[in-house]
């Protein structure tokens, strides 16, 4: 349907002073519809919003949204990304999504959403050893991006490689000083025996990078996919009050845990090149 006021050329008169045009709202509201269609926000979360996320009554959770509601309000004025860390099913992706699509649609500048396997996989299935020219094309946007939200950061299992390029895009990022949200199941314990913690899992020299590039958002909660329904606060909050304390369980190898016990904290996976 053609737009009433500007005829769909885009421009139209301004409200303030006849003699002069300005964009039309509906040139504005493609735009933002085009930044949005590039984000890569998976279907299941294109609805996502911090309206719609249930809530009860749980200070950390509360906090997190909160900080969440801030972090959009002052964007792209902000000095910290977010890292939001607990168990699966309790909204992190939500809170992480929403966050991006509002900073979308109310600042309209590019934004990107990649689970962090899912980018290590894509970087994976395009490599060139012998020119990288597919990877750099696939990190350019990620490291380029005005918000990227980095989704399950940790799930990967630490080789060299990966190591190796999840530092450039952190770093990058860092040096640059573009916001990152980033979520993760594995919780920040300092103890570096801790093999399933964020600081193992991630490395010693990124969860450095992290620690003060983000503000570190730690919660639990039910899993929300238990309910067969769309559950209350009350609801969430029951369970949450009723449930023991929700770890994962532990994965890492043998080898690993060997390593740590003879003092070597940074771990030797043997990793390598892409597809390692």
């Amino acid at each position: 349907m053609s737009c009433e006021r500007c005829h769909d050329t885009g421009w139209c008169a301004a409200a303030t002073d006849a003699t002069r045009v300005e964009r039309c709202e509906c040139w504005r509201q493609g735009v933002v519809q085009t930044l949005l269609s590039g984000a890569r926000i998976p279907p299941r979360y294109r609805d996502c919003e911090l309206a719609s996320f249930v809530t009860y009554e749980n200070e950390q959770l509360l906090r997190a949204v909160e900080k969440a509601r801030q972090f959009i309000e002052l964007f792209p004025v902000v000095d910290k990304g977010l890292l939001l860390i607990g168990p699966p099913g309790i909204g992190k992706t939500h809170i992480a999504v929403a966050t991006l699509r509002q900073v979308v649609l109310d600042k309209g500048v590019r934004g990107l959403y990649y689970d962090t396997r899912s980018l290590l996989s894509t970087i994976r299935a395009t490599y060139n050893p012998v020119t990288r020219t597919s990877e750099v094309d696939v990190l350019r946007p990620v490291m380029e991006a005005e918000l990227l939200v980095l989704d399950d950061l940790g799930a990967e299992r630490l080789t060299d490689w990966v190591e190796e390029t999840m530092n450039l895009v952190v770093n990058t990022r860092y040096n640059d000083r573009r916001p990152t949200i980033f979520t993760s199941n594995y919780e920040d314990l300092s103890d570096s025996e801790a093999l399933d913690s964020l600081l193992v899992r991630v490395g010693f020299r990124m969860h450095s990078r992290l620690r003060e590039m983000c503000e570190f958002l730690e919660y639990s909660g039910p899993d929300y996919r238990d309910f067969e329904f769309t559950p209350s606060s009350e609801d969430l909050y029951r369970a949450w009050s009723a449930q023991p304390r929700r770890k994962l369980p532990v994965r890492a190898s043998t080898r690993a845990r060997a390593q740590l016990k003879r003092g070597k904290p940074e771990l030797g996976w043997t990793g390598g090149r892409a597809g390692g």
